[in-house]
């Protein structure tokens, strides 16, 4: 299975409008949805049956038995996550405490215990395609774990899918690195802005730190012209593969909208990207058979 990765180093610069439509155009049987912490692939991919959930436990979270507790206090002068409080009882914040297990080694009353915690949801749509997604619950932490398992769970449920692709967080943290590991190509979606561009830089940066293969195109091109060009003059002093433009169309918001992919309907934005995508899999394809 060969895996492309789509990422962005930004929200909002059009990462997954790409990914729903490289997969319509590639009629992927293989694909996932990495941003675990607001996921939306699956608006566009309109799945016709439901999903097998199963729930995912991050890191344990102590409790504490006031039937046990002699409220000494020495749990919470070690917590230094403050997730300790005094009222009536002892009582631990389960969004403040991490999980450490201190509290728990301090106890002389043996009265605290780490005890597993659902941090969120995972969901695989198994039908004619794989569809491998999850969603980490407010205020939960290791979303870098969670995509780990979210890609375990696609890579299983569909061994002999040719490609795979997958919709990647924003940022460069870790749910971006759990997404990159094992990956074949890494697409960068930036757009002609300050910060678009800084953040490109960043997540190249992050990509080439795992030696993966790293291609650029621009989103909303036609939004900075002036910008447009330092991205392409970006990428040729860095020898990156620049595949191609999109540019901003208001019938593409239209589209997504109304839960359609770009290439659903006939309109600028879903031609360049389908130029956009022809292009792309071919430096997949010349790369990966370097």
């Amino acid at each position: 299975m060969k895996k492309l990765l789509i990422l962005s180093g930004k929200g909002g610069t059009g990462k997954t409008t790409v990914a729903g439509a490289f997969i319509k155009l590639s009629h992927a049987k293989a694909y996932a949805d990495c941003d675990v912490d607001a996921p939306n692939l699956h608006l566009v991919m309109h799945q016709t049956t439901e999903p097998m959930r199963t729930d995912y436990n991050g890191l344990p979270k102590a409790t504490i038995d006031p039937n046990h507790c002699g409220r000494c206090g020495l749990c919470r002068q070690h917590c230094r996550f403050d997730a300790i409080s005094v009222g009536q009882v002892f009582k631990i914040d389960p969004y403040a405490c991490e999980g450490c297990g201190v509290c728990e080694i301090v106890c002389p009353w043996d009265a605290i215990t780490l005890k597993p915690a659902v941090a969120g949801e995972l969901k695989l749509y198994a039908d004619d395609t794989v569809f491998s997604t999850a969603q980490l619950k407010m205020g939960s932490g290791t979303s870098g774990k969670l995509v780990t398992e979210v890609k375990k769970q696609l890579y299983g449920a569909a061994k002999d899918a040719e490609l795979a692709i997958i919709d990647g967080s924003p940022g460069i943290g870790c749910p971006v690195i759990a997404s990159i590991s094992g990956v074949d190509m890494v697409l960068i979606v930036t757009e002609p802005s300050v910060s678009g561009i800084s953040d490109m830089e960043r997540i190249i940066q992050t990509a080439e730190k795992f030696h993966t293969r790293i291609a650029v195109c621009t989103n909303k091109y036609d939004t900075n012209l002036e910008n447009a060009e330092i991205i392409e003059a970006f990428c040729k002093m860095r020898k990156l593969p620049f595949v191609g433009r999109i540019p901003y169309d208001p019938e593409a918001v239209k589209a997504i909208n109304n839960a359609q992919s770009i290439v659903d309907i006939d309109c600028a934005a879903g031609r360049a990207a389908e130029a956009v995508y022809e292009q792309t899999m071919k430096t997949f394809y010349q790369q990966a058979a370097q």
